[in-house]
């Protein structure tokens, strides 16, 4: 079933509309649904199941069938920390860590990115807001502004890990991350990976160093592994 996203200003007790130019083409042109097909809604917070009561090239208007609860959210907050890698390696992080289902994204400048970037792209919101139709999840990832290592606030934290190739006292995440670890921050470094300056203050924030195993990741294949072990150590 199609999933659009809608405004909460747009969303009364019965009705929702529609009223993103792209969704309605996308609900007419390529779906070709028509009235009193369903369509699956989500708003960030809650997902309907609505009917279609009319359509135009402006809006489409949606009757209510059921609201329902977030039941895709993951029951641990992730906040995964990357460093900003070019164009298309950052969209495709941002892409496959909205689909896992990261509470936030932080972009990192770090010494060694080379990316020349001063503050978040708006094209990072248009991928959080397409995968997350495609993967049937409710919450947004929210997407920070871009921060340093150093404006990190490490307090809010049950466990900050982060990934490090030159380090022999790595530990696994199975080791590290157990069932009271609700709020957990994973720090992946750019392509040229984080500095050692960088990994002693990180240290000092009581922060973990993980191991991904014998193999160099690349930074985009790195947080997507983490993410991804995290989301699925069933943690309660």
């Amino acid at each position: 079933m199609l999933t659009v996203i809608a405004e909460k200003k747009n969303i009364s007790d019965k009705k929702i509309i529609i009223d993103n130019k792209l969704d309605c083409g996308h609900i007419q042109n390529v779906y070709r649904l028509q009235i009193n097909d369903e369509l699956r809604v989500i708003d960030g917070e809650f997902e309907y199941l609505t009917k279609i009561l009319s359509i135009s090239k402006k809006e489409v208007i949606l009757e209510i069938i059921k609201k329902m609860e977030d039941n895709y959210s993951l029951d641990v907050n992730i906040d995964m920390a990357i460093g900003i890698l070019k164009n298309d390696k950052m969209n495709l992080a941002i892409q496959k860590l909205t689909e896992i289902g990261v509470n936030k994204i932080i972009p990192l400048k770090t010494k060694r990115v080379v990316v020349k970037i001063n503050e978040k792209k708006e094209k990072w919101e248009t991928v959080v807001r397409e995968a997350l139709k495609q993967c049937r999840g409710v919450k947004f990832p929210k997407i920070s502004e871009i921060k340093k290592i150093c404006e990190i606030d490490y307090e809010k934290y049950d466990k900050i890990i982060f990934a490090y190739e030159n380090s022999e006292n790595s530990k696994s995440i199975f080791e590290l991350i157990d069932e009271k670890d609700k709020d957990i921050l994973c720090i992946i470094g750019p392509e040229g990976g984080i500095t050692e300056e960088e990994v002693d203050f990180l240290k000092g924030k009581n922060a973990f160093e993980v191991s991904l195993g014998a193999r160099i990741l690349r930074a985009e294949t790195a947080s997507i592994v983490v993410a991804g072990i995290i989301s699925n150590l069933n943690l309660k």
